[in-house]
């Protein structure tokens, strides 16, 4: 199955969470500016969020049935797009957000997509070595321990954790959250 047939599966059949993600809602405020990026957007729960906090929002992701689901507005932009070659707009956002995915082939991109002063918000799964966590059934969509700060070590790191959470399945795993500033 291709990726956008899975997401699009995926999305149909189990509904993602409309709320926005607590680490947008906590750290958006160290935002200046109103131009904003949602990576691997979903159903736009945080893109919808920022644009009732004023933002303007480019909305991606791969799955044609989830952005379908976007409510029109002229203040989010949606694009369709498979991620793994997406290339960021340099020097364009305030914010950036990708929250529960991980593709690497972004970093580069993520970094210079932000505008000087502009935050980074980053959380998604990170491998779990001990008994009783869930991982995906692919490594490559899970985080090594610090692999964020180290890899955006060109921004200022603002927060960084690593903890235990609860997916959206009630299974255990372990997240890593990043705050970065450019």
């Amino acid at each position: 199955m291709d990726d956008k047939t899975r997401w699009n599966t995926k999305h149909q059949n189990v509904p993602m969470p409309m709320s926005p993600s607590d680490i947008v809602i906590k750290h958006v405020k160290l935002s200046v500016g109103k131009r904003a990026l949602d990576i691997a957007c979903g159903t736009g729960r945080n893109s919808h969020y920022l644009v009732n906090l004023g933002y303007e929002v480019d909305a991606v992701d791969i799955s044609d049935y989830a952005l379908s689901q976007i409510k029109k507005t002229n203040k989010i932009h949606t694009v369709e797009t498979d991620l793994t070659h997406y290339v960021i707009t340099p020097n364009c956002y305030d914010l950036m957000i990708n929250i529960n995915y991980l593709e690497r082939n972004l970093f580069p991109s993520m970094i210079a997509g932000l505008k000087s002063g502009g935050i980074l918000i980053f959380e998604t799964f990170i491998t779990a070595h001990e008994a009783g966590y869930h991982n995906p059934s692919n490594p490559d969509f899970l985080l090594r321990s610090n692999e964020l700060p180290i890899e955006f070590c060109t921004l200022k790191v603002l927060s960084y954790a690593e903890r235990d959470d609860k997916n959206m399945y009630g299974e255990k795993v372990k997240i890593a959250s990043f705050i970065g500033q450019k």
